[in-house]
């Protein structure tokens, strides 16, 4: 008989849990990734040395106002959850933060099918930011707290896989002395903004399957270049 390819399933439980919090008190690292999680569990709270968790893969839907007792967090790994709009408020006190994985949830989605969602899709985030990973999450527009005039830290960030329309000309100017790497592959992008190019340290920007076209070469406001031209003369 052939062998299966199929990985085998993380172990979970609340003794492989226990075990994995215990060693974190040493280690400063957790992973809880794939354990169906639908909360977090108490004991971990009390790891003051918290640095990296990986909570991805699990059912949560919002994080516990707890969560931001974890100020030391440094790495923060949502992936693959069910997190929508509003549901991630205790980021805002997490002020060591650097990279910020939010792959595959629902921040753009403003209903639970019973109510409708309201306020900022993400919270105030750490100024101390330079990673944040928000493809695949039904966004209609990037937003506003990643491109605070203050996220002057801000390297790398990845919106693809949403249905983004426009960059707002904010998002370049507040990125402009930090931003290195932008992909917005497949989104609704039809042109971008002039104030692209004040995006000084911008090295890789990738469009891949957008709504980018050009119906004729003479351009004028009803019919905006859109690649404008300083994209390719003030950007490395």
């Amino acid at each position: 008989m052939g062998q299966s390819n199929s990985k085998p399933k993380n172990k979970t439980g609340k003794n492989v849990v226990k075990l994995k919090t215990d060693t974190a008190f040493k280690t400063g690292v957790l992973s809880l990734r794939e354990h169906d999680l639908i909360t977090l569990p108490e004991k971990i709270y009390e790891i003051g040395n918290l640095r990296v968790l990986d909570l991805s893969k699990n059912k949560l839907k919002r994080l516990p106002n707890r969560m931001n007792e974890l100020t030391g967090i440094k790495s923060l790994n949502l992936n693959d959850n069910k997190l929508m709009r509003g549901s991630l408020i205790p980021l805002s006190k997490l002020d060591n933060l650097q990279t910020l994985t939010l792959s595959n949830n629902k921040i753009g989605v403003d209903t639970d099918g019973e109510r409708t969602i309201v306020g900022p899709h993400l919270p105030s985030l750490s100024a101390k930011l330079k990673t944040v990973k928000i493809d695949h999450n039904h966004l209609t527009v990037i937003p506003k707290s990643i491109y605070a005039p203050f996220m002057t830290k801000l390297e790398k960030i990845d919106l693809s896989y949403n249905q983004i329309a426009a960059i707002p000309e904010a998002f370049c100017e507040h990125l402009s002395s930090c931003l290195v790497e932008l992909n917005l592959d497949n989104n609704l992008i039809t042109s971008l903004p002039v104030a692209i190019g004040s995006l000084v340290k911008l090295k890789s920007l990738s469009l891949q399957s957008n709504k980018i076209c050009v119906f004729r070469t003479s351009f004028d406001s009803r019919n905006p270049q859109p690649l404008p031209q300083v994209l390719f003369t003030k950007t490395p």
